[in-house]
């Protein structure tokens, strides 16, 4: 379908290799979340196609929801009116779909295959801890029983209750791991990063190494001095106009200029001191707009306009910037919006919102740091040099979908433990020890799928694949296994508080399973004791 689309809409050369990076990444999110649940629910009675039905309303709405965050994060891009982002955001958007609606699809027919043999490992193993380790009087009734009714036990149960015990320092030690981080993200600057990064294996590094060695760093990124002329061939205002830019500082060489068959245009190749890449040359840049050609323009009667790749990425990263606010005001108050219907809460989509932007802000400072600051350069191979100006953008769609992936996951089981048990406490302990593990696990493999990029050589992908990484990794392990549940702690009931006027407004969407459900049949106790052996 991507390459369907490539004939309409221009994809850059790596839109493919992004799009299967998140594809890979939403894809392991979602298998997990819709097995993991099967296993559960196949634990209680052993009815296959009951665990199936029941794993689809729960997880399944989940990933339904989810998956849709993703995609209307990533179409967000064709808010900010920059072409080059619609085949980016098309791409991945395809991937997206279509793995979510395999795991909608697929996934539940190859559990009505298999799934007896996924569900048996699980119940034999669980069934032989809980003989082991059950009373005389729990032993006389039948295992799938004693399953079924089993709280979640092992480490995320006790990490869950000492969250609960200690809300605070949990909050406290969450929020200054993830502000450190996203500190270096202050100092994010955008640009582009020439072909001295390239490993120098490949010939535009060898070559870009020679020219810099022969004629200077500047020669590998030469500005184009543009003058509208008053006059044909005024060889007056041309040695003006080369004149002042020879005399200003930074600029290394001015080229003899070169004139339009017609005579009325000329073109000046503008040589700095400094790379490409170098802050020197974007503050050339600028001195030269705001400066230096005003005057001459003015005492020549000409036109002058400075353009090339340097320019062009200065003026596509300030458009970019300008409208990224807008985009991440608009995808924030949708993905707010759809969370407030969905858990009847003011306080969740609010959480969501500032947990979500932390998580980037903090791979933006991760990438920062090794991408543009060169720490741990020697580790990743890379140098230090300008982030690319859409990489922000493109980080934001991302992380804030698969943010929201966890979100859902996890805040939709506290969401059923409230509306079963009405504790907030318990609610938030049982839902985090039910999914801590899934949701760490699911992370951990995405994980290791984007940290593959990193040794691609290719910078671009390198900062997705790190970036990513990096994001993944805090927001399972430190947002919702330490903060989010900290805060929900310290919150208490009023998280699950609505106002009455805007409850009456808002439209329902049900993620969760409807609680007037048939109850589900008990599991012939033939079964589990052939299951366990």
């Amino acid at each position: 379908l991507a390459g369907l689309a490539s004939q309409v809409i221009d994809m850059p050369n790596f839109a493919t290799e992004l799009a299967a990076m998140i594809g890979l990444g939403v894809g392991i999110d979602y298998a997990l979340f819709v097995v993991t649940r099967f296993r559960e629910n196949y634990l209680q009675d052993g009815d296959l196609q009951g665990a199936i039905t029941t794993a689809m309303d729960t997880a399944g709405r989940a990933v339904l929801f989810a998956g849709l965050t993703v995609i209307i994060a990533l179409l967000g891009q064709f808010l900010l009116g920059v072409e080059f982002l619609y085949g980016l955001a098309v791409a991945s958007s395809l991937a997206v779909l279509m793995t979510m609606l395999a795991a909608l699809t697929v996934l539940p027919a190859l559990l009505s295959r298999f799934g007896e043999r996924i569900g048996r490992q699980r119940v034999s193993r669980r069934l032989g801890r809980g003989r082991r380790g059950s009373s005389a009087s729990a032993s006389a009734a039948t295992p799938g029983a004693a399953a079924a009714t089993q709280p979640p036990t092992g480490f995320w149960l006790r990490w869950s209750r000492l969250i609960e015990r200690h809300p605070w320092p949990g909050a406290i030690a969450g929020l200054a791991i993830m502000l450190t981080l996203a500190t270096p993200a202050l100092a994010l600057r955008l640009g582009n990063s020439d072909a001295g990064n390239n490993p120098t294996s490949q010939t535009t590094r060898q070559a870009y190494d020679l020219l810099a060695k022969g004629f200077g760093a500047g020669v590998n990124g030469p500005l184009l001095l543009v003058a509208k002329l008053p006059r044909k061939d005024d060889p007056a205002a041309l040695a003006r106009v080369a004149a002042g830019l020879r005399t200003t500082a930074d600029v290394a060489s001015v080229s003899a200029a070169r004139l339009s068959p017609a005579g009325l245009t000329a073109v000046f190749n503008v040589y700095p001191r400094s790379s490409p890449q170098a802050l020197a040359t974007t503050e050339l840049v600028s001195r030269l707009r705001q400066r230096v050609l005003l005057p001459l323009a003015s005492g020549t009667a000409t036109t002058l306009l400075v353009g090339g790749v340097n320019a062009t990425t200065i003026d596509f990263t300030h458009v970019l910037s300008s409208k990224l606010p807008l985009f991440v005001g608009i995808v924030v108050l949708l993905s707010a919006l759809l969370l407030m219907m969905v858990f009847r809460s003011l306080v969740i989509p609010l959480q969501a919102a500032f947990m979500n932007l932390l998580s980037i802000g903090a791979s933006l400072g991760v990438v920062v740091a090794i991408f543009q600051w060169g720490w741990l350069g020697s580790v990743f191979n890379v140098k230090g040099a300008p982030i690319q100006a859409f990489i922000p953008v493109m980080l934001f769609a991302i992380v804030f979908g698969l943010s929201m992936d966890y979100e859902v996951f996890l805040v939709s089981r506290m969401h059923e433990e409230w509306q079963r048990r009405r504790d907030p406490q318990q609610a938030v302990t049982q839902g985090l020890a039910s999914t801590g593990r899934v949701i760490t696990a699911a992370a951990t493999i995405m994980i290791c799928v984007f940290l593959s990029f990193v040794v691609g050589g290719e910078r671009v992908l390198e900062l997705f694949g790190l970036s990513l990484a990096s994001a993944v990794f805090l927001d399972a392990f430190i947002v919702r296994s330490l903060l989010l549940p900290s805060v929900l702690h310290l919150i208490g009931r009023r998280t699950w508080s609505l106002p009455g006027w805007l409850e009456r407004r808002l439209p329902h969407i049900a993620i969760d399973a409807p609680s007037t459900s048939a109850p589900r049949k008990a599991r012939p106790p033939e079964l589990a004791l052939d299951e366990a052996g």
